[in-house]
């Protein structure tokens, strides 16, 4: 335990930056997971689902609790791998038609 007032300070200070930000990533995931869920259940309101997981991650990168890289990272990938699981739903329905 530190003797120092500031040090004091500063740790009080960290653990409840580490309590938010453990609560925004917790979110992040929360929200990239039922993107994804949407997205393979091929449901109606998976654009709105997307969209909602793109806020989170353009908030927490503007918070500072991710970095800007990251936060473009992880939008690139959830948007890559919708996209994926949208053409792989839209092929099954077409070879299901014929």
């Amino acid at each position: 335990m530190a003797n120092i007032a500031s040090q004091i300070k500063r740790n009080r200070q960290n653990e409840k930056r580490r309590l938010r930000n453990k609560s925004v990533r917790a979110e992040l995931r929360t929200r990239t997971k039922n993107a994804v869920a949407a997205a393979e259940i091929g449901a109606e309101d998976s654009a709105e689902q997307l969209r909602l997981a793109v806020k989170r991650i353009d908030k927490a990168a503007a918070r500072g609790v991710i970095h800007k890289n990251t936060a473009a990272n992880h939008k690139s990938r959830l948007v890559r791998r919708i996209a994926a699981l949208e053409a792989a739903a839209a092929e099954a329905a077409e070879a299901a038609a014929e």
